[in-house]
């Protein structure tokens, strides 16, 4: 193999930088040629791609989004679309793709390698809801970046005596909400995964007012309902002055942080390491700490599972 390409798509994630810079330089080291691809799958279609050299990836490695930027494309996910991409990249010379991003993105991704192109994730999303890595690329910072705001909420919600509800991402998964509501210590934490139900919410909220607690915060997961509708509904059951804090975009920006960019190193250069061994239609990520690699069709059939030890561990310290 002479020339690859890489592509971010998808939501973007505090770390994909990183992984762009490892994908370049590794190839680069191993002297094939590297081609970036903007716009993911719509610039892939379009036939957005240019060659990259070292300098092409200096000083990104702290920085958040992503400098091939990304684009979702309706398009792409049909047999023409796809056709076309593959034109695209004949025209070039390219014979083997890197895919940064999520399950959407490790989608087009296989249909590719059916096609005879031969691709490989790396699991770039701050949901951590992609299974066979522990971690995903983006999800330390986003973590780290919602605990500093919860943190800064709390001095608030102490002043004024208030019950704080606090809408996080994650899509269908619940990772982001529990590992920050167990970093905060919050009274309540609420996921897709396993809902506590709102009557045991109120309960311990009347228990933690009869002790003389001041205030409350209460994580809850994008993917479990509207933020403001609920802190609408615990202010109405309990009489208690509720906030309600959605914090959005602002999860998936920012400068990586130091575990992000190290996994996104490893992750980027072994994905490299895979196409140079001629091999196709996998994913890369990390468990226990070793980097690993899975068929990526079964990782798109397993369903994401959130660690339900940490979830009982948060419930037993919030009492």
């Amino acid at each position: 193999m002479k020339k690859i390409g890489v592509l971010t798509s998808g939501g973007d994630a505090p770390g994909m930088n990183a992984a762009v810079r490892a994908v370049v330089r590794k190839a680069i080291y191993h002297e094939l040629e590297v081609y970036g691809v903007y716009n993911g799958y719509e610039g892939l279609m379009e036939g957005n791609i240019k060659k990259m050299e070292l300098g092409s990836v200096g000083d990104i490695i702290q920085r958040g989004g992503t400098v091939l930027y990304s684009a979702r494309s309706e398009e792409f996910k049909t047999d023409e679309g796809q056709q076309k991409a593959i034109e695209q990249m004949k025209k070039i010379g390219l014979e083997g793709l890197i895919v940064i991003g999520g399950d959407g993105s490790f989608r087009g991704a296989a249909k590719l390698t059916e096609k005879g192109f031969p691709c490989i994730g790396v699991p770039g999303t701050i949901d951590n809801d992609i299974p066979g890595t522990d971690y995903t690329i983006g999800f330390d910072t986003a973590l780290n970046t919602i605990v500093d705001a919860v943190d800064k909420i709390r001095d608030t919600a102490t002043s004024h005596e208030r019950t704080y509800v606090i809408e996080v991402m994650g899509r269908d998964a619940g990772d982001l909400a529990l590992w920050a509501g167990l970093a905060n210590g919050a009274e309540s934490v609420i996921i897709p995964e396993k809902q506590e139900s709102f009557e045991s919410v109120v309960a311990k909220l009347e228990r933690g007012q009869e002790r003389g607690k001041k205030h409350s915060i209460i994580i809850l997961a994008e993917g479990v309902g509207n933020g403001v509708e609920y802190g609408k509904k615990i202010e109405e059951e309990t009489k208690m002055e509720t906030r309600v804090t959605v914090l959005g975009h602002i999860q998936r920006g920012g400068s990586p942080s130091g575990y992000d960019r190290v996994l996104a190193s490893r992750l980027g250069a072994k994905a490299v390491d895979l196409l140079m061994e001629g091999v196709g239609g996998r994913m890369v990520g990390v468990q226990n700490n070793l980097v690993v690699d899975h068929d990526i069709i079964e990782i798109l059939n397993t369903k994401h599972k959130v660690n339900m030890n940490m979830y009982e561990l948060s419930n037993q310290l919030s009492i």
